[in-house]
């Protein structure tokens, strides 16, 4: 199959971006607004962290086959079929809400269904990347996911933030509901090109297959496993302290929602500045520098927004944490993007999410029991770590969660430092051809 001209391929890969972009400012403030109204409710980190959990979850179940369906089926419509799920979920949500019959664990059904085609539509755009972005351009495509995603961090949580209290959760959910519509009309005159299959990669796997094909294809090349064990410590570590940042900053300002929402958009800012330098810069020769750099920054950073209390200290933190992490995710994905041939990336991607999302399932599984019932406890009046951290990070709402925030972060610096001194990981893209490489077809599983 040709490949349709590059510039056009350009132009409908950034339609195709504006549109997720509008759709994702929408989505953030839903979940903005969201996790709001289910701390006002019940207090409780436990409740924000399994609405991550049971998002995760559906995914997790269906990995078995989503890689093989993305490979076998439309990804355009995969798309549009995962849009339209999300904003039916928020319709019903919102007349559940007007009829004061929403209860949290409506929360955790709703993010359990728009989980599971949120795993058929990511894998579905993450694998049109490389049919529509030529090569040399992997990188900055990457990067402009991360503007994307920043960019919506900028606007949402500030507009969720004030508009919580002017037009209150149903108002947010109005704006969302419009926002998808912008992304599924983005997609209806798109074209998004099939890769070429051949005979051996399309009869080598059955429906039902796709992940062992995947998993495979992965624990047969060492340099890839060995990134993908680096990215799955560095995202336990950071999904652990992450799921608790919301709690945290409530716990420590009296549930003000507008502090919470100007740390949101300083991480909006940060991840857009650090995402413009990479799309303008192109990132580093050798990407596994920019993964390995961008874990150690990140991990650094985070350390001084936990040790604060203030938003003087937060806000700063916020903004140089989210820069590094454009660095380390486009670097990342332009591995993949560069390894990993365009026919079998379905899979291989659905193998990389099912490992990626079971660690972050564990992780807000474990955050809000660990917050809740040791760290919390421990660091309460007369708590068993006073004597020790409660001259830095205090005693009362929110030390706990710092203290626990702040493990979280040395252990990713760890992380990235550990990763330089894996030689497989270290040569990794010399170790390992790109998969246009003459030699690569001899490498398949």
């Amino acid at each position: 199959m040709s490949q349709p001209p590059i510039s056009s391929s350009l132009r409908n890969f950034l339609i195709i971006w504006v549109g997720q972009l509008v759709s994702t400012i929408g989505s953030r403030m839903s979940h903005f607004a969201i996790a709001i109204w289910a701390w006002e409710i019940t207090g409780k980190a436990t409740t924000l962290t399994l609405v991550g959990f049971f998002s995760l979850l559906p995914s997790i179940v269906i990995a078995a086959i989503s890689g093989s369906i993305v490979d076998r089926f439309n990804r355009k419509l995969l798309m549009m079929l995962g849009d339209t799920v999300a904003v039916l979920t928020t319709i019903i949500m919102m007349l559940l809400y007007l009829t004061n019959n929403l209860q949290i664990w409506h929360l955790y059904l709703t993010g359990a269904i728009v989980g599971t085609f949120n795993q058929f539509q990511s894998l579905a755009y993450s694998a049109s990347v490389s049919v529509l972005v030529p090569k040399q351009h992997y990188t900055r495509a990457s990067s402009l996911e991360f503007l994307s995603s920043y960019g919506s961090g900028i606007v949402a949580p500030a507009l969720a933030g004030y508009l919580y209290k002017v037009i209150g959760l149903l108002g947010i959910w109005l704006i969302d509901i419009s926002t998808f519509a912008i992304a599924i009309s983005s997609l209806l005159f798109i074209r998004i090109p099939k890769p070429p299959q051949t005979d051996k990669h399309e009869n080598s796997t059955h429906i039902w297959q796709g992940l062992e094909f995947g998993i495979r294809y992965i624990v047969a090349r060492k340099s890839l496993l060995a990134l993908l064990i680096i990215t799955l410590l560095f995202w336990f570590a950071h999904d652990v302290g992450d799921s608790l940042y919301s709690p945290m900053i409530l716990s420590r300002t009296g549930n003000e929602t507008l502090v919470l929402g100007s740390l949101a958009a300083a991480a909006g800012f940060g991840g857009v500045t650090g995402a413009t330098i990479i799309s303008t810069w192109g990132g580093f020769r050798k990407k596994i520098n920019g993964v390995l750099l961008g874990i150690i920054g990140a991990g650094l950073s985070k350390i001084v927004f936990g040790l604060g209390r203030t938003p003087w200290v937060w806000i700063p933190a916020q903004f140089c944490s989210s820069f590094n992490f454009p660095l380390n995710g486009s670097s990342d994905n332009a591995i993949w993007f560069a390894k990993v041939a365009p026919n079998i990336q379905g899979r291989v991607f659905a193998a990389h999410s099912l490992a990626l999302q079971f660690v972050s399932a564990s992780a807000y599984l474990i955050a809000g029991l660990l917050a809740d019932n040791i760290f919390t406890p421990a660091l309460a009046e007369g708590g068993s770590l006073v004597r020790i951290f409660g001259g830095i990070f205090g005693i009362g709402a929110g030390a706990g969660i710092a203290l626990l925030y702040v493990i979280c972060a040395v252990c990713m610096i760890l992380v990235g430092i550990i990763g330089f001194y894996i030689p497989s990981l270290r040569n990794l893209e010399k170790i390992l051809p790109d998969h246009d490489s003459e030699y690569t077809e001899s490498m398949l599983p």
